[in-house]
């Protein structure tokens, strides 16, 4: 497994983490992505550690904590060899202060997620939505607490806008609060809106992108095709107005591309499109989930091995797409690139290489 900096910090995270939104799955959105019990849930630990995945995402949100606890039970007595990654500020009940990111819900929230996982500290806590409610100088002088108390070690988000992101790292350095070095986002070849602004965003300020999502909300697993009734076993028969959406005649025509390269290459559908997300500029770790240890096993397939320049040339263009203004008139002119030089210094901190920069730049294109 290939171990990559997460943004700019200190930290190694494998390319591909384990998503435990399938742990211990209730209600009609987390029963169809799984309902793995304690047990089945080692064995799926077990497989990824085998694999090098020592990374192990979930969140308060999922089935009201109990995916939290799940993968507590899962990890009992080799806490030591994984990393822990949950997220907090979605709602989980009905309350006034069960929802955002005020002081009183971070620190409720990290207590709750500690116990629940069984553990003293979390690696990455991120926050899974934007507050418009609360100062941004309430929140990360909260996280700042929480780090300095030896409860977390890093702190990411999820799902911000670029302006909200950027906001917030200007403000943690004007005080000296703790750097968001993580920014959990949706991500996928038929999902490329994340290349427009936040792409160039973490290029810039060395966040890095742990993605969620990457086999498009479950429509790139080689199953859903041009001219057939969606397969009866499908999550999409009931999650799919909770997902992003995707044209149909767009989705086909990327998986007319996969399957091209599928036949290539002997690889699965999933496994390209896995893969070609593991090339992108800026992400750090891609979260795979799985409902069986037969889905674990394939997605693990994605790694060791790479794409054609050629194969990854087809791929990106049966996925482009003209971004919104204000991107889209930059991406139409030639000579782009020397209007927005590469960062000064960029390299070991976890900024980009001008290489990096400029396919940034030019995903969309």
């Amino acid at each position: 497994m290939e171990f990559r900096r997460l943004g700019a910090s200190g930290l190694h995270v494998p390319a591909l983490s384990f998503g435990a939104g399938t742990f211990g799955g209730a209600g009609e959105l987390f029963g169809a992505w799984g309902n793995s019990d304690a047990r089945e849930a080692r064995r799926l630990v077990d497989i990824c550690l085998d694999a090098g995945v020592t990374m192990f995402d979930t969140a308060d949100v999922y089935s009201d904590g109990a995916s939290e606890e799940v993968l507590g039970e899962a990890i009992k007595g080799r806490r030591d060899r994984v990393l822990l990654s949950t997220k907090t500020s979605l709602p989980t009940g009905a309350g006034p202060n069960d929802a955002g990111s005020s002081r009183a819900r971070l620190i409720a929230a990290c207590e709750q997620a500690l116990r629940r996982l069984g553990t003293d500290h979390i690696d990455l806590f991120q926050l899974h939505a934007f507050d418009a409610g609360t100062p941004i100088e309430e929140v990360l002088s909260t996280l700042d607490d929480l780090v300095r108390a030896g409860k977390l070690r890093y702190v990411g988000v999820s799902n911000f806008a670029g302006w909200e992101l950027m906001k917030s790292l200007g403000v943690a350095a004007r005080h000296g609060y703790p750097r968001y070095v993580a920014h959990q986002v949706y991500y996928s070849l038929v999902g490329r809106d994340y290349e427009w602004e936040l792409m160039p965003l973490g290029l810039d300020q060395g966040v890095g992108a742990v993605v969620w999502s990457p086999l498009g909300w479950g429509r790139l697993t080689g199953k859903v095709r041009r001219d057939r009734p969606l397969p009866a076993g499908s999550r999409l028969h009931r999650t799919a107005d909770y997902g992003p959406p995707v044209r149909d005649e767009y989705l086909f025509r990327v998986v007319d591309a996969l399957d091209e390269v599928a036949r290539e290459t002997g690889r699965a559908v999933p496994q390209i499109a896995l893969n070609w997300l593991l090339r992108r500029p800026t992400v750090a770790s891609v979260i795979i989930g799985a409902r069986n240890e037969t889905q674990l096993r394939q997605n693990l397939g994605a790694v060791g091995w790479t794409l054609t320049p050629d194969q990854v040339a087809r791929l990106d263009s049966a996925s482009a797409r003209t971004p919104p203004y204000p991107y889209f008139p930059y991406h139409r002119q030639e000579g782009f690139g020397r209007l927005n030089p590469p960062v000064v210094g960029a390299g070991r901190h976890g900024g980009a290489t001008a290489r990096e920069q400029d396919a940034g730049r030019a995903t969309a294109a």
